[in-house]
């Protein structure tokens, strides 16, 4: 598997990190970050002479691959690290970087994103290459490895992290975080964040449920215990519907600033303080990030041309929490989003929508849509076994398009080729799917826009 083709600097296929134990400090004051990380890597079917890995403009204190130390160059967010003796082929190795300087988010088209630093704290936000604004890694989806994270900082301060806390050590004025994400994680799904939070727990843990915990500023408390109630039913209702939490427990956090859209991590989801009314305003998107636990997270894409895999599957599922939950019908949601997708331009293609377009909205919607022509072609005991399979199948792993296109063929009596053609490969809306209807109609109305 090649570079991706919508970031072409991001990462390095020639060889693949499995495992990141980083030990971060971090003072909010000053907004100053020193950490050391390693890395356990294995090279690729060829041997190295010198690989990639990405990290932000900070300096560099040592680079060492097996504990040597190494020449190196470090420009455009890109250090290049040339071993004494190249790495044969299929070898394991370690590589050891120390770095330190003041985080900040990393450029890219939709503005800073990464690390950022709050009027009292500091969050993570890394979707699609933020990554390296914090810590140095081989910033490709597909490039999955289990982290241990220790973070250092004042004891005012909270840090949640994706995964399991191990240990919480005070010393003098400082404490110590270590958290383990034992699952296969993309680099962009390292989820952090420090700041003055109440942690409290959601749900029963007593009745053997997933571990769900909350950690919001205490002004908040109120309307978060509202906002969040309902979300045990969800993780009850989406075990049920997608198998089995792909993880071990899940946090949400809520900041005390405003963001412009909530932010999945592993294990983890992050909220602003304009998410939360006391009315279950945001009660959808509660359900969206939960979802990309196993769509997504669990299961992630090959590289960002399939990144409807995510998000069309999420939206699905916030029109499924609706259906089981009081709400409007699946039906009734695929039909609000058909009508507002027919009067928009009709130039995206799910299968590949360009980078430009990978966050557009309408790749949210028409990706949910997809799911339910699925669903009204197979029935839903077949859809929803498909799902299932799916999430148990490709659990820990990377998927593509094709790959959910011949996972969908193995559970229908027909074939749906034409289905797919339509919605995914195409770029005219085609007619709003309804049960017992496989193949879609045309559009009879001229495509509008580009």
């Amino acid at each position: 598997m090649g570079a991706d083709p919508y970031f072409p600097a991001n990462g390095d296929p020639r060889y693949r990190v499995h495992r990141y134990e980083l030990a971060l400090d971090y003072r909010p004051g000053p907004n100053r970050l020193s950490g050391t990380a390693r890395l356990n890597a294995i090279a690729g079917r060829s041997p190295l002479a010198e690989f990639q890995l990405n990290l932000a403009d900070f300096r560099i204190g040592r680079v060492r691959v097996d504990g040597r130390a190494q020449h190196y160059t470090h420009r455009g967010g890109r250090l290049r690290i040339r071993p004494g003796k190249a790495i044969r082929a299929g070898a394991a190795f370690t590589v050891e970087i120390h770095w330190s300087g003041n985080p900040k988010p990393v450029r890219s088209p939709w503005g800073g994103i990464g690390w950022e630093e709050l009027e009292d704290g500091a969050l993570v936000a890394s979707q699609p290459v933020g990554a390296p604004s914090w810590y140095p890694c081989n910033d490709r989806p597909a490039d999955k490895a289990s982290y241990q994270i220790a973070v250092t900082t004042p004891s005012a301060y909270s840090v949640v992290a994706g995964g399991r806390l191990l240990t919480r050590t005070p010393k003098a004025s400082t404490t110590t975080w270590v958290y383990e994400q034992a699952a296969p994680t993309s680099s962009y799904l390292v989820g952090l964040s420090i700041g003055k939070y109440q942690t409290v727990l959601l749900g029963d843990p007593g009745l053997g449920g997933v571990p769900q915990s909350g950690h919001i500023p205490a002004r908040l408390l109120t309307e978060f215990s509202r906002d969040f109630a309902r979300q045990p039913a969800m993780m009850t209702l989406f075990e049920e519907l997608f198998g089995p939490y792909p993880f071990g427990e899940y946090a949400v956090v809520v900041t005390e600033e405003e963001l412009d859209v909530p932010v999945e991590a592993q294990g983890l989801s992050l909220f602003g303080a304009n998410h939360v009314d006391g009315g279950r305003g945001s009660e959808r998107l509660v359900a969206h990030e939960l979802a990309h636990q196993w769509f997504g997270n669990s299961v992630s894409i090959a590289d960002w041309r399939h990144i409807w895999l995510n998000e069309g599957f999420a939206k699905y599922a916030e029109w499924l929490w609706s259906e089981r939950s009081g709400g409007r019908s699946a039906q009734a949601l695929a039909g609000i989003a058909h009508r507002g997708l027919a009067g928009k331009p009709q130039d995206l293609r799910l299968a590949d929508p360009g980078r430009k377009l990978m966050f557009d909205d309408r790749l949210y919607e028409r990706g949910g849509l997809v799911l339910h022509a699925v669903r009204c072609a197979l029935g839903d005991e077949a859809f929803f076994r498909m799902l299932r399979g799916w999430v148990t199948v490709h659990r820990g792993g990377a998927v593509t398009t094709a790959a959910f296109v011949a996972h969908v063929a193995r559970y229908s009596a027909e074939p749906l080729d034409e289905l797919f053609a339509a919605w995914v490969f195409e770029g005219a809306l085609p007619a709003l799917p309804s049960p017992g209807v496989a193949i879609p109609e045309r559009p009879s109305y001229p495509p509008s826009g580009g």
